[in-house]
């Protein structure tokens, strides 16, 4: 690791650092930043959940090997996960701060947060109504006594808890230990209560289940109750078997059955838990004093701040703009036929992608759909018209990657779908995962094959695509969709490798390709003439490419990287005046992958599903797309300069995790997100 200066865990807890900026931030509206609070804890339920697991996999490796020579990692995992966890220390009093910072500002906007010890008359009659014919019939209460020693999967990675101790008046009852899941992926985890006068009161399902505790106990002679929120975040990692007699859905399909067993990573409870009780969890959980056991408040899974009541003080609208190219009542095939289009998400609709896909569905001409799936909006119009296509006759073949973390079982599902009703589902391909983002529809005109593509930056997703700022390519360059055709042959003949002139596609060609522009920007810095590259990305970590672009920087080539997440090179000072990296973190999540390089005056533009990590480069289908049409690529140029420019939201990445926001002159302020937007208006 010579040549990386932040390790990758520790870039990417700066980045969540920086959107918990944002919670923090007073010139975001109110809810907005309890918003960000959510993200922020969603976050980094997923770190726990993978990184931090991934480091404790690493520590028990390398407890096993004598000799420290031959451990498992290149770098100290037990220092890294020493600064991990020194770092959520830090982190988790900021994010309480920030948390009653926000509960002060929700009272003088009169919005209560209110607990069952302060309901009124009213209030009480109607919590105890909404408890007993909402929220009762859906509670199954386990009494600890009963687990079995061996069952240490009886709590749900990532659910919340109430841990209540039960007390009786009557002496022959002894105290009890209880356990009761909230049912908040049912209802919500928040009620608004009704009120007498103008203030919103607020209660949380655990208050509302704590008011109501002698409904559920009160049978048994209970009558006194002492009740504790936790939560346990297991290892989420899949353990695939390789057994070849099963297809490999259905060892998906028992890996993610295995995954509710992974080991406890972080146990968070009430810090005003009594010892015994939290003794009691932690034998039947077989948590050992190297656990995590975190202390913590009343409340736990924040995430949940993120589905907070809209009771307005929001960000001001800004509706998706239909796409120009594509006017109402216009045959798509034939816009796209006449020039490329390029949309940006979430500033255009993605309703021009369904509508291809529903117009590809009906029209007679179109003999066959190809795409490819890897996460999907929980009620997909993608879906929905890739069987309309099916029932239409049209061959439609998806490929689907089982294995897009968390969405596993979601993908299953309709792939299951998808099978019943006769479209081919190609199932993923063990060791690679498929992360490109590529469509091709064959039609018949004149005679012949005609084919129309569709190459992105993220998902085919009509959620994300609300809030995550992605790129799209339409196209009718025969060269492009042949290539493209070529992708979706590697997935069917499995693994026989194409050649490609235009696209660049992982794990063949990508790194190899980077290493080459830059080299060529050297080559023209050493001949005097201009030479610079511009990459946005989600991440920068794959050391071979920070080596490169460190040579690059010392021949005189100028960088310029806007990384969202993580990254981990620090320039030295020789490198500073030619390697400049910023982050933005704001309304919408920075998605697209864009790369732009000098070429000696001749910009070549690409976009691309790839970042630059080892996973993406090596283990991973990616594909990267040429930009021709020099309209889109001054687009684009003009998109990373006004995202470059930003001066409200954008942090200076120097390693440090500071996250030190760009000095501006307030006569000059520039927020790239707003923006784009009104530049994209301004393009009708």
């Amino acid at each position: 690791m010579n040549n990386v200066d932040v390790n990758r865990e520790i870039s990417w807890l700066h980045f969540n650092a920086r959107v918990l900026q944002e919670a923090e931030d007073p010139s975001n509206p109110l809810l907005e930043r309890v918003r960000f609070l959510g993200i922020y804890s969603n976050n980094n339920d997923e770190f726990f959940r993978v990184r931090v697991a991934v480091l404790s996999r690493l520590m028990r490796i390398n407890e096993q090997q004598t000799d420290r020579s031959k451990r498992f990692t290149d770098y100290d995992v037990e220092l890294v996960y020493s600064h991990v966890m020194e770092l959520q220390h830090l982190l988790q009093v900021r994010f309480q701060k920030a948390w009653d910072t926000l509960k002060t500002e929700l009272s003088a906007q009169q919005i209560f947060l209110v607990n069952e010890r302060s309901l009124t008359g009213e209030q009480k009659l109607f919590v105890k109504e909404y408890f007993l014919q909402q929220i009762r019939p859906h509670l199954f209460p386990i009494l600890l006594s009963k687990v079995k020693v061996d069952s240490a999967d009886f709590i749900r990675d990532n659910s919340v808890y109430l841990a209540v101790d039960l007390f009786s008046s009557r002496k022959e009852l002894k105290e009890r230990y209880a356990l009761i899941e909230i049912p908040s992926d049912k209802f919500g985890r928040f009620l608004l209560l009704p009120s007498a006068d103008s203030g919103r009161y607020i209660m949380f399902l655990d208050d509302v289940i704590r008011f109501c505790l002698t409904d559920i106990f009160g049978v048994f002679g209970y009558d006194k109750f002492r009740a504790y929120t936790i939560k346990i975040t297991r290892d989420a990692e899949l353990d695939i078997d390789h057994d070849i007699s099963r297809s490999f859905m259905e060892l998906m399909e028992q890996s993610v059955k295995r995954r509710a067993q992974g080991l406890p990573v972080r146990f968070i409870y009430d810090s005003a838990m009594p010892e015994n009780l939290l003794t009691s969890f932690s034998q039947k959980l077989k948590l050992t004093k190297k656990a995590n056991f975190f202390p913590g408040g009343r409340y736990h899974n924040f995430r949940d701040l993120m589905n907070f009541p809209d009771l307005g003080l929001k960000f001001e609208p800004l509706p998706p703009m239909p796409a120009p190219s594509f006017p109402e009542g216009h045959s798509i095939f034939k816009s796209i036929a006449q020039k490329d289009v390029l949309l940006h998400y979430p500033y255009h609709s993605f309703d021009s992608f369904i509508n291809l896909l529903r117009e590809a569905s009906l029209d007679p001409k179109v003999r066959a759909i190809k795409i490819t799936l890897y996460r999907v909006a929980k009620h997909s119009n993608v879906i929905n018209a890739l069987i309309n296509a099916a029932r239409n006759g049209k061959q439609v073949t998806v490929f689907f990657e089982f294995q897009a973390r968390f969405d596993e079982e979601t993908n299953i599902y309709y792939t299951n779908i998808l099978q019943h009703e006769g479209v081919k589902v190609i199932s993923s391909i063990p060791g690679y995962k498929v992360h490109s983002k590529i469509l091709l529809i064959r039609r018949k005109e004149m005679g012949k094959d005609q084919y129309y593509a569709v190459l992105g930056t993220g998902n085919f997703n009509e959620a994300t695509a609300k809030v995550y700022t992605d790129v799209i390519l339409f196209t009718a360059n025969q060269a492009i969709t042949a290539e493209v055709n070529r992708v979706f042959y590697l997935f069917e003949q499995r693994f026989l490798r194409p050649v490609f002139r235009h696209l660049i596609v992982s794990p063949f060609q990508h790194r190899e390709f980077i290493c080459n522009a830059i080299d060529h920007e050297i080559a023209n810095a050493r001949a005097g003439n201009p030479a610079w590259v511009k990459v946005k990305l989600n991440s920068l970590v794959d050391e071979r490419v920070v080596e490169k672009i460190r040579e690059g920087a010392r021949e005189g080539v100028k960088f310029q990287l806007l990384i969202r997440g993580i990254c981990v090179i620090i320039p030295t000072r020789r490198e500073q005046k030619n390697i400049a990296i910023i982050s933005i973190v704001d309304r919408f999540l920075e998605h697209s992958r864009l790369l732009l390089f000098c070429n000696n005056g001749q910009t070549m533009c690409y976009i691309s599903s790839a970042d630059w990590m080892k996973r993406n480069l090596d283990h991973r289908i990616e594909v990267s797309c040429p930009v021709f049409d020099p309209g889109h690529i001054q687009t684009l140029h003009e998109v990373f300069d006004i995202s470059w420019n930003d001066n409200v939201k954008a942090r200076v990445q120097d390693g440090s995790g500071k996250n030190i926001y760009r000095k501006r002159d307030e006569a000059t302020v520039h927020r790239s997100q707003w923006e784009l937007y009104h530049y994209f208006a301004q393009k009708k």
